[in-house]
């Protein structure tokens, strides 16, 4: 069963192991921050995996948020 965690991202253990993906399909979040980072342009993330420009966003700003809620504790 998918449930939605935020705007057009979903997570189902049955899928991608559980992993956050674009809502209705199995595109893992990771991967699109992944080509986007590898320098893929938004419109050709895209296209290549038939999803919306708007699903890109989505999952940047998943991302975004994961990253803004994240704690890193050093220590000597």
């Amino acid at each position: 069963m998918a449930v939605e965690i935020a705007p057009r991202i979903t997570v189902d253990p049955r899928v991608r192991f559980g992993k956050p993906v674009i809502k209705g399909t199995r595109v893992p979040v990771d991967l699109i921050v992944g080509k986007l980072a590898g320098g893929m342009s938004v419109e050709e993330v895209a296209r290549e995996y038939e999803i919306t420009e708007e699903d890109v966003r989505a999952a940047l700003q998943y991302a975004a948020d994961i990253l803004s809620a994240e704690e890193v504790r050093i220590s000597s």
